[in-house]
């Protein structure tokens, strides 16, 4: 199943043949039975999961991609994980080894974004960072590893967009903060269910800047695959129906070039993740 929010609605989409997106309304669909507030859903995803099986999204109608908000509007948590890419790590000149937990930080939520909004740039300082992000279906506490893929709802294209002088400022990193700028971290276009995904601890990323490729890299490569991250996060707070994990990004990111690269009004951004689809922004400059 893919999930997503149209114009603030649940919809279910599928693609057509032709590559149109359609979808149908939770809430008429489901005669009031679900929705049509989407993060309701996550907190009774089970029984929405069985009823949702037994509707054909591809006999929707058409929806136009700037109709699509985040699909993960209100999380009580929004976690994101550091240094899970050796490669990502190594050019930054930092020790990626694998600890008792992973680095980890948070995005503050008045920085989620709907998947193809543009960007407003507070500075000439604002570099990307594609990563796949993880939507929780089920409280998940003290799970194990090997279950930890039941606790998840589905997964995300998501941005980790940074300013790079905020986030250096000061005697220690201010990850969050710089993390955290309005527009900083669209999702979307949709939450897929992991069982509509071939293998899903091996999906390609990739980022591209005005069409050129600038990030690549395969989930598997992960220091923290998934099923990890979520049984190390949940031994230390529980995460709750709706929660969001960025889990990290692989190489290729602005700040560690040579020279250095950020982003600049009028460039657009294409985030993509295999098996899931793509998000776009337009980077646009903020208003004196």
């Amino acid at each position: 199943m893919r999930l997503a929010s149209v114009r603030n609605r649940a919809t279910i989409v599928a693609e057509s043949e032709a590559g149109v997106v359609l979808g149908v309304d939770v809430a008429r669909v489901s005669n009031g039975r679900f929705g049509p507030d989407l993060p309701e859903l996550y907190d009774d995803w089970d029984e929405f999961r069985d009823w949702a099986e037994s509707v054909d999204a591809a006999r929707g109608e058409p929806i136009d991609l700037a109709a699509f908000d985040n699909p993960a509007p209100r999380p009580r948590q929004v976690f994101a994980i550091g240094l899970n890419y050796l490669n990502h790590a190594a050019e930054a000149g930092l020790d990626a080894a694998r600890d008792v937990v992973p680095p980890t930080f948070t995005k503050y939520p008045t920085s989620l974004a709907s998947p193809f909004a543009p960007l407003t740039l507070p500075s000439e300082k604002v570099d990307w960072e594609v990563e796949l992000v993880v939507v929780i279906g089920r409280r998940a506490e003290r799970v194990a590893a090997t279950d930890a893929w039941s606790y998840v709802a589905g997964v995300a294209v998501g941005q980790d967009y940074s300013e790079r002088d905020v986030q250096m400022a000061g005697p220690v990193p201010q990850f969050s903060l710089a993390k955290s700028f309005p527009g900083f971290s669209p999702i979307g276009p949709w939450v897929v269910t992991p069982d509509e995904l071939s293998d899903r601890d091996d999906l390609e990323l990739v980022c591209e800047i005005n069409g050129e490729q600038v990030q690549k890299g395969r989930t598997s490569a992960m220091v923290w695959p998934v099923a990890d991250l979520i049984a190390s996060l949940s031994g230390v707070c529980p995460l709750l129906p709706g929660d969001v994990i960025f889990t990290g990004t692989p190489a290729g990111v602005g700040m560690a070039r040579s020279p250095q690269r950020f982003l600049s009004p009028g460039d657009v951004v294409v985030s993509r993740v295999e098996g899931i689809g793509e998000i776009q922004q337009e980077c646009v400059r903020a208003r004196a």
